[in-house]
């Protein structure tokens, strides 16, 4: 899903808005929004997985000061390790449908607003 992801971003940039029609926009618009829509799926399960895997790791944590044994200390670091990558993947997810939604915007003419 990155690479698809990195891909559609690419083309997004290499889209020229100005040459085209009104209809042509508004095609593209409906189409942008149905990729959005594929991506936010995406970014939501991957949502949901990364927060149970926080919160295994937590529980983790927890256990293997009960446990004190090897594999009680073991556990957290696998969650750790298998948590990383799942942060990694949604943090990429979740800017490139920032970026696509901004280009969204760009689409339908309405310029981003700057908020502070």
């Amino acid at each position: 899903m990155e690479k698809r992801l990195k891909n559609y971003l690419k083309q997004m940039e290499e889209m020229r808005i100005e040459g085209m029609s009104p209809e042509e926009r508004r095609i593209r618009a409906q189409a942008l929004l149905i990729q959005i829509g594929f991506f936010q799926h995406e970014r939501l399960i991957h949502l949901i997985v990364t927060v149970t895997f926080a919160v295994l790791t937590m529980l983790a944590v927890m256990l293997s000061f009960e446990l004190e044994t090897v594999a009680g200390f073991l556990l957290p670091i696998t969650f750790l390790i298998l948590l990383i990558p799942y942060i990694r993947h949604y943090y990429i997810l979740e800017n490139g449908v920032q970026r696509l939604y901004s280009f969204y915007d760009r689409l339908i003419g309405r310029e981003q607003e700057v908020s502070g």
